[in-house]
């Protein structure tokens, strides 16, 4: 049975606006940028997230856009952590 964080079950209580701030506050931590797809969804666009490196403008994870907003944070509190 795979571990609970009580983080999980409180981030069903937020609107998507908080979430969407998390993520952002979380990339930034880890020295990334979290962009949401304007676009509709389609083949190559799951209407996510992806996460950019910022010098660069490369595409780390979510090439499809296809992080959720919780994917994002979990993410870069790991990435937060290696450094």
């Amino acid at each position: 049975m795979s571990e609970v964080k009580a983080d999980d079950l409180n981030r069903n209580q937020y609107s998507d606006s908080v979430m969407d701030s998390r993520a952002r506050r979380a990339a930034k931590r880890a020295g990334l940028i979290a962009q949401k797809s304007r676009q509709r969804q389609s083949i190559d666009n799951y209407g996510g997230y992806t996460l950019v490196y910022p010098y660069n403008r490369q595409v780390m994870y979510g090439v499809r856009y296809e992080l959720s907003a919780e994917e994002v944070i979990d993410i870069c509190s790991d990435l937060a952590e290696e450094a």
